[in-house]
C-alpha cells in the first residue's frame, strides 16, 4: 500500500491501510479502548434482544441478569484476548492472519467476514433509520413511506461513510462524546423506569428453563463476538509494552457497562409490554413507552452510538477489504460496504416482513461463522508471539507465510472442518442443520462447538513452519527480543 509517515497516518483523515505500524508511531494508550467499546455497542437493539429474553426465552428478571453479565464475559473476554494480536504486530486482524492461514488462505475467512460485515452494517443502517423515523413522528407526526426510508438510509449510511473514512482519531474523539451522553441519558431513562414500572409485576414473573437461558447468553453474546476478527484494528496503534491484562479488561469494561443496564432495561420494559420483542421494528416501542421530553434526546444520542457502531465497522471493513487484496485507498474501501448496507437496508425495511426474525437468524449464523476463525487464531495466538511485518505485506512466492501454494493446510482443515460441524448444529427460521436437534443444538451452543473443533484440531495438527521473507529482518523482532509481558499476556489473557 505504500508508507505514510507519521504526520499523514495520524492526522484528521487517516491515510494508513494495512501495512504494520512502525514502533515508533505507536502512541496509542490502553485506556483507549474503553470508549471504543462503549460506542461498539451503543444500540437500541439491546433493548429488543433484552425484551425477547422475557417474551421469547421466557426467563424472569434474574435470569435476564444472568444473560446479561455473562453474555459480554464471554464475548468481550475473546475479542480482549485476540486483540493483544493488534500490539503483537501492529496491523489489521484479517491482515495478520495471513500470518495463520497462508497468503492465499485467509482470502476464506477474510471473504466469510466481509461478508458477514455487510450483514451487520445493514442491521445498523435499519436500526438508525428506524430511529430517524421514529424522531420525526414523535416531534412532527410524519408517518413512514417509502420515499422517506429511502432518504433516511441515505442520511445515515452517508454520515457513517464520512465518519469512518477520517479514521481512528476521528473515531476515538466521537466515541468518547457519544459515551459520555449516552450515559447520561440512559441514567435518565432508568430513573424513570424505576419510577414507573411495576416491580411486583416483574419479580412475579416465573423462571425459565436453562436451556432458555444458555440460548439467551449465546444469542447476546453471538454480537460480541462479531467483533473478534477486528479487535488488533483498534489496538495496533498501542506499543508493544502495553499490557494484555489491561486491553481485555478495557475491553469487557467497555462493552459489559453498557450491555448489562440495556438488556435489563429491555427486559423490564418487556413485562408491561410483552410485544415489544415482537415490534415491527426495534425503535418505534420507544416513543411509546417513554415521554416525548425523553424519548426524542435519548433517540437522537442512541443514533449516534448506532452510527459509530456503523463506523466502527465500517472502518475495519475497509482493512478486509485491503487485504483481500481490493488495492484501493482505505476511505474508498468502505464506500463499497456503505453501498451494500444502503440496499440491503432498503430491501430489509421495505420488502422484509419481520426485522427481529431476520436480525436473530443473522446473529446466529454470525456467530458461527466468525466461531471457526476465533479458534484456529486463538490457539496461534497462545504459540505465536511475533508477526513478520516483510511477510505480512508481501504477498507472492516469497513470503514466509506463503506455506504450500499459499495456503496454511493445518489452519485451512480446522477452519473448514470447524465451520461445517458447526453449521451442523445450528438452526434459523430458514436452515436447520441435521444436528440442530441435539443438546447442544437446541440450547444454541452451535458456536461453542465451532470454536472447539477449530482449536482443537488446529492444536493436534503438526505445527507449520513458515519460511523465510526475502529482506525479512528489516523492521521484525525476534522472538527473544520480546517482553516478559508479551510471554506471558495470552495465557494469562
Amino acid at each position: 500500500m505504500g508508507t505514510t509517515s507519521p504526520t499523514d497516518a495520524e492526522g484528521a483523515v487517516e491515510t494508513r491501510g494495512i501495512e504494520p505500524v512502525p514502533d515508533e508511531e505507536r502512541g496509542g494508550r490502553v485506556r483507549e479502548l474503553f470508549p471504543t467499546w462503549v460506542a461498539a455497542n451503543i444500540s437500541v437493539l439491546l433493548l429488543t434482544m433484552g425484551a425477547g429474553l422475557i417474551v421469547s426465552n421466557g426467563l424472569n428478571f434474574w435470569q435476564a441478569l444472568v444473560v446479561g453479565v455473562c453474555a459480554p464475559l464471554v464475548s468481550y473476554g475473546i475479542v480482549g484476548f485476540l486483540t493483544i494480536s493488534g500490539k503483537r504486530g501492529g496491523s489489521p486482524g484479517m491482515t495478520l492472519s495471513r500470518a495463520v492461514f497462508g497468503q492465499r488462505g485467509n482470502l476464506f475467512p477474510g471473504a466469510v467476514t466481509w461478508v458477514a460485515r455487510w450483514g451487520w452494517e445493514t442491521i445498523n443502517a435499519v436500526t438508525g433509520a428506524y430511529a430517524i423515523l421514529t424522531v420525526l413522528d414523535l416531534l412532527f407526526g410524519i408517518k413512514s413511506n417509502t420515499v422517506l426510508i429511502v432518504l433516511t438510509l441515505l442520511v445515515f449510511v452517508g454520515c457513517t461513510f464520512a465518519v469512518s473514512g477520517m479514521g481512528r482519531k476521528v473515531l476515538l474523539l466521537c466515541n468518547k462524546w457519544s459515551a459520555y451522553f449516552f450515559g447520561a441519558f440512559s441514567v435518565l431513562v432508568l430513573v424513570y423506569l424505576i419510577a414507573d414500572t411495576d416491580w411486583q409485576a416483574v419479580f412475579d414473573k416465573p423462571a425459565g428453563s436453562t436451556a432458555m437461558l444458555i440460548a439467551g447468553i449465546g444469542t447476546i453474546a453471538a454480537g460480541g463476538l462479531s467483533w473478534a476478527p477486528s479487535g488488533a484494528d483498534f489496538s495496533r496503534y498501542l506499543p508493544r509494552t502495553a499490557s494484555g491484562k489491561a486491553i481485555v479488561g478495557n475491553t469487557v469494561g467497555g462493552a459489559g457497562i453498557v450491555v448489562v443496564p440495556m438488556v435489563l432495561m429491555g427486559a423490564v420494559m418487556a413485562v408491561g409490554t410483552p410485544d415489544l420483542a415482537s415490534a415491527s421494528d426495534p425503535v418505534s416501542f420507544i416513543g411509546k413507552l417513554l415521554p416525548t421530553w425523553i424519548a426524542v434526546p435519548y433517540l437522537l444520542i442512541a443514533l449516534v452510538g448506532m452510527l459509530l457502531i456503523n463506523s466502527l465497522s465500517m472502518y475495519s471493513a475497509g482493512f478486509t477489504a485491503q487485504t483481500l487484496g481490493i488495492n484501493v485507498p482505505r476511505a474508498w474501501a468502505v464506500s463499497v460496504n456503505a453501498a451494500i448496507s444502503l440496499v440491503g437496508g432498503a430491501l430489509l425495511m421495505i420488502v422484509a416482513t419481520s426485522f427481529i426474525g431476520s436480525f436473530i437468524a443473522f446473529l446466529t449464523l454470525l456467530a458461527v461463522s466468525f466461531s471457526a476463525w476465533i479458534g484456529v487464531f486463538g490457539v496461534d495466538m497462545l504459540r505465536r508471539k511475533e508477526y513478520d511485518p516483510k511477510a505480512l505485506m508481501d504477498t507472492s512466492r516469497t513470503s514466509a507465510y506463503w506455506y504450500a501454494g499459499g495456503f496454511c493446510w493445518q489452519a485451512m482443515v480446522a477452519w473448514g472442518a470447524a465451520l461445517l460441524t458447526g453449521l451442523c448444529f445450528t438452526s434459523v427460521t430458514w436452515f436447520s442443520g441435521p444436528l440442530s436437534e441435539t443438546w447442544l443444538g437446541r440450547n444454541g451452543l452451535a458456536w461453542v462447538v465451532t470454536i472447539a473443533i477449530a482449536a482443537i484440531l488446529y492444536a493436534v495438527l503438526p505445527p507449520a513452519r513458515p519460511g523465510t521473507s526475502v529482506g525479512a529482518g528489516a523492521g521484525a523482532r525476534v522472538p527473544s527480543q520480546a517482553t516478559e509481558e508479551e510471554r506471558t499476556a495470552a495465557p494469562v489473557a
